[in-house]
């Protein structure tokens, strides 16, 4: 199964990738973004609480498909670039098994914990 996952999460990371590839923005702007969504790590600097809110606000794929439809809408190409970088790398972090996170701590997620042999 986790191959499975890791998969249909390397489809969304291609899907993503497509997406990018027709806006008008430097490949080298892809790059330099895509890390940016780990800032919600920075939470964890006050609490385990803190820091899973702020980290499944910025790894919630949700709000990266509404950040894009709301790109779409008003055909604003910063807002496809943020829904776009946003979808990407979560679907990158998934791939590399990190999840959304629970309260208990950083390495608890809803793909299991992180470093523990399944």
């Amino acid at each position: 199964m986790k191959t499975t996952l890791q998969l249909e999460e390397l489809a969304m990371l291609v899907l993503g990738i497509y997406h990018f590839s027709v806006l008008s923005f430097s490949w080298w702007l892809f790059l330099a973004l895509f890390l940016v969504p780990d800032i919600g790590m920075l939470g964890y600097l006050i609490n385990t609480k803190v820091g899973a809110f702020c980290y499944n606000i910025f790894h919630h794929r949700g709000l990266a498909i509404l950040i894009y439809l709301i790109g779409v809408h008003f055909s604003n190409d910063y807002l496809l670039l943020c829904g776009i970088i946003l979808f990407s790398h979560i679907a990158f972090d998934r791939i590399l098994g990190y999840g959304l996170k629970y309260e208990k701590g950083f390495k608890f997620t809803h793909l299991g914990e992180i470093g523990k042999k399944n």
